[in-house]
């Protein structure tokens, strides 16, 4: 397994909201996420955040880099407390070469991301903004979420602007339709956490037709 591969290295510590790598910054290493999330997002000429995806434990970045020397062209943040194994990319290329079952694993990863990412591009692209915040909780509950009794509590502290930023919409206009779902019932919040109350009628709400989750 890959993380076999990366526990006997010493484990790298970020804070909250703080930046593990930047757009087009010089990479010199492959990170193994130990624990905590990691935002990875582009800003846009207008200086407007677009989340690309959301890194949870056990996901390594930046994969194209490590591979054939891509550049990265994403910010990487850590939107929880953040714990990471570093390797250099020999290490990393040795590993995979030489473990054929390791490779497997990670090319199962990309494309079972990148199959998740055409279903969200559908309906991002489609929906209004009300269904695109429902969807993106739905699929945010499927990924991250953890059942508490008849509700689904969220594993990482999503804000309204991590929200907005995922769907391609306002601070506000996210505002406005979280509301909407408190009101019919269907999300509240525990301090920072999300919770969805009713996955069902969430799901009818965000008329989401696609399986699995976005991330």
């Amino acid at each position: 397994m890959l993380s076999d591969n990366f526990s006997s290295y010493k484990p790298l510590r970020f804070k909250r909201r703080e930046i593990v790598l930047y757009a087009d910054e010089q990479v010199t290493n492959i990170f193994y996420i130990r624990s905590g999330y990691v935002r990875v997002y582009r800003i846009s000429e207008l200086g407007e955040e677009l989340t690309i995806t959301i890194l949870k434990p056990l996901d390594l970045f930046p994969i194209s880099w490590g591979i054939d020397h891509t550049p990265n062209p994403y910010y990487l943040e850590a939107i929880t407390s953040l714990e990471v194994y570093r390797v250099s990319q020999a290490q990393f290329l040795r590993y995979i070469r030489s473990q054929p079952d390791t490779f497997y694993e990670l090319a199962s990863k990309m494309l079972a991301r990148f199959d998740r990412l055409l279903t969200r591009m559908e309906y991002l692209v489609t929906g209004r903004a009300y269904t695109k915040v429902a969807s993106i909780i739905l699929v945010c509950a499927a990924s991250f979420g953890q059942k508490q009794g008849a509700n689904v509590v969220l594993s990482i502290p999503l804000t309204h602007r991590d929200i907005a930023a995922l769907v391609g919409i306002t601070r506000e206009t996210t505002c406005l339709e979280m509301k909407k779902l408190e009101k019919k019932g269907l999300i509240s919040h525990l301090g920072r956490q999300l919770i969805v109350k009713d996955l069902k009628k969430l799901e009818e709400e965000s008329a989401f037709l696609g399986e699995g989750t976005a991330f």
